[in-house]
């Protein structure tokens, strides 16, 4: 991987790269070879070839325990409810076999009674047990996404510049919601279905002994037709969790592009792609789908049989008078009822296939290692003066491609040092490196004399004011927005830091001024009003080291020139790293140091580095020749 990769803009756009990085052919159109390549990336799945761990259900278990008494309630609710229900065809070979032939009303009555009753009982206890296990079931999706929420914040950059930001949403989303329902009533079915099983069988056996081994009969057989399909069932839906995940990528990234797409006449293309992923998504979920139907009809034919076989087995077999019609309707309806808790069964199992994929995706992203984390002992940073130390820095994104090598320089605390250079020479990882966004390779990064891998990255990057290229802004008001780099912040701190930023003009005309609501990364505004309010964001956050990195691309160079005394009220005191391709705007900084070929070619102040007639020298006439 290139540092252009990492050092430049990292929108996620559909005419930018895949997997939300950019590729060399940024702001030119894209070749057909990175067509190619973009097309396959969406196209190529996950390998899932791990069989069914118990240990993805027993770390699950985790999330389960702080509601086991509501479970177990919902439990209990479904026994009574169950064995409630149970009493029914028993209470209908009494009416055959006695009421009936007796003719004696008032046992039908009170039979009829019982019936209504057992069954009133029946819906009531579920219905309770259903309200209870939403609750249960809502709370469990709430702990999963919290804490996969919470991990993905602590995840470093490398992670994010990885994998396109859709894979990611849909596993926070889609997948959590759909293991909720596995983990709560999921597991209280299998339970519950199998101890309705046990209760069948008594009742059965209750009723007439021989009828009900005649049932057991079908039992062999569902067996060894599960087992054939079991394994099918889960590589389909495995199948179909890929082919989604890639599906969701590809579209949140043309959301996010659209209008790169519509730049580049790109419309036929990008939908000819997602037609193809959208076929894969179809093809692979009729595959699963075509599995998982085969297993209700599969019961379902065997449950016929069996109570088929009953009666011909207690109406010819047993001979005339030795089994009575109620006997055989009664150990049909246990028959009946004893298939329903095995294709229950089944249907559950086949929930847990569909969802256990899902489910390891899930504990993948929190297993995802924190390779930029405090590491034990840190310590909390004090207040920092600002001196700035690259001791033997080397640095690369990828083993084998070295971005830095052996830099090393120091910054006095209140000093402006811009880097210039080449596009991709290591500019934007350099002061990338100073807030410790990605982990080094060899050598140490000092701040007032302290090795920032000692502290905490919190008490490191709170002292530290970032303004990026790309300006993002969240939804919400411009206030939020800017309040967002000091939460405790009041109005008056607010209009204060917009007004010295030149940001204040343009937000007072806007119909709600600082109330007015952006959409995500304020679509609504300029680029030039969004790297504005970053700004006023990065000042009110009051930094001691402060960076910017192609701050002020997208502003005119008449605003520049009102922001230009903003910034020095921002610079004065704080050590600051500017980062800016046109060179007129760093000129008066303290030191300039040109960067290229993984380390630093020269310094100094811009009269010294023109003294020299070097690269930077080279650089700035090339760039004043053809402004003029």
């Amino acid at each position: 991987m290139t540092d252009m990769k990492k050092d430049e803009n990292k929108n996620t756009t559909a005419g930018s790269g895949v997997n939300g990085k950019n590729d060399r052919s940024v702001g030119n159109e894209p070749s057909s070879a990175s067509l190619h390549e973009r097309r396959n990336t969406y196209k190529e799945d996950e390998i899932l070839e791990e069989p069914f761990q118990i240990k993805h259900l027993l770390r699950a278990s985790g999330y389960i325990k702080k509601y086991a008494k509501g479970m177990i309630l919902a439990f209990f609710l479904s026994g009574l409810g169950g064995i409630a229900s149970l009493f029914a065809p028993k209470i209908t070979q009494q009416v055959l076999d006695r009421a009936v032939p007796q003719k004696d009303a008032r046992l039908l009555l009170i039979l009829a009674g019982l019936l209504v009753l057992c069954y009133a009982l029946s819906v009531l206890f579920f219905t309770i047990r259903s309200r209870i296990m939403v609750n249960v079931s809502q709370n469990i999706i709430f702990d999963i996404r919290k804490d996969l929420f919470r991990h993905l914040q602590m995840l470093s950059f490398q992670y994010y510049d990885d994998r396109p930001h859709g894979k990611i949403l849909i596993r926070v989303v889609n997948y959590v919601n759909s293991v909720s329902d596995m983990l709560s009533n999921g597991l209280i079915n299998i339970v519950l279905e199998t101890l309705n099983l046990i209760f069948i069988i008594l009742f059965m056996f209750w009723v007439n002994v021989k009828l009900s081994l005649v049932v057991l009969c079908g039992v062999p057989v569902l067996l060894v037709f599960m087992l054939r399909i079991k394994n099918k069932q889960r590589r389909a839906w495995q199948k179909v969790s890929n082919k989604n995940s890639n599906l969701n990528a590809y579209l949140q990234e043309n959301i996010v592009g659209a209008r790169i797409t519509q730049i580049f006449a790109r419309e036929d293309e990008n939908a000819q792609i997602f037609s193809e992923l959208s076929g894969r998504c179809r093809g692979a979920w009729m595959e699963a789908v075509r599995y998982s139907t085969m297993v209700w009809p599969g019961i379902d034919t065997i449950s016929v049989l069996v109570r088929a076989a009953i009666f011909i087995f207690g109406l010819l077999v047993m001979g005339e008078g030795e089994v009575s019609l109620g006997v055989i309707i009664a150990i049909s309806g246990y028959a009946a009822r004893f298939w329903q808790p095995i294709m229950n069964l089944g249907n559950t199992f086949n929930n847990f296939i569909n969802n256990v994929a899902y489910l390891e995706r899930i504990f993948e992203t929190m297993d995802e290692p924190v390779t930029v984390a405090d590491k034990e002992g840190a310590t909390e940073l004090p207040k920092i003066k600002g001196e700035v130390t690259f001791d033997h820095v080397c640095f690369s994104y990828e083993p084998g491609t070295e971005v830095l090598h052996d830099v090393s320089f120091t910054v006095k605390p209140g000093e402006s040092v811009a880097l210039v250079g080449p596009t991709g020479a290591g500019k934007s990882t350099i002061v990338s490196l100073i807030s410790r966004f990605y982990n080094l390779d060899s050598g140490r990064i000092l701040i007032d004399g302290q090795d920032i891998s000692d502290v905490t990255l919190h008490s490191l990057r709170s002292q530290m004011g970032i303004m990026l290229q790309d300006s993002f802004l969240f939804s919400g008001s411009i206030e939020d927005n800017i309040r967002y780099g000091k939460l405790e912040a009041d109005r008056t701190d607010i209009i204060k830091a917009a007004k010295t930023v030149c940001a204040d003009e343009f937000i007072t005309r806007m119909k709600d001024g600082y109330n007015t609501v952006v959409n995500e990364r304020g679509a609504l505004l300029s680029q030039g009003q969004k790297q504005l309010i970053s700004f006023a964001r990065t000042l009110l956050s009051d930094p001691a080291i402060l960076v910017l990195d192609e701050a002020t691309s997208s502003i005119d160079v008449q605003t520049e020139r009102a922001l230009q005394t903003g910034l020095d009220r921002m610079l004065k005191g704080r050590t600051s790293f500017i980062i800016a391709h046109r060179l007129s705007t760093i000129r008066n900084c303290d030191r300039i140091m040109y960067i290229d070929e993984g380390g630093i070619v020269e310094a100094g102040s811009h009269e010294e580095l023109m003294a020299k007639k070097g690269a930077y020298y080279h650089l700035y006439t090339t760039q004043m020749e053809d402004i003029a």
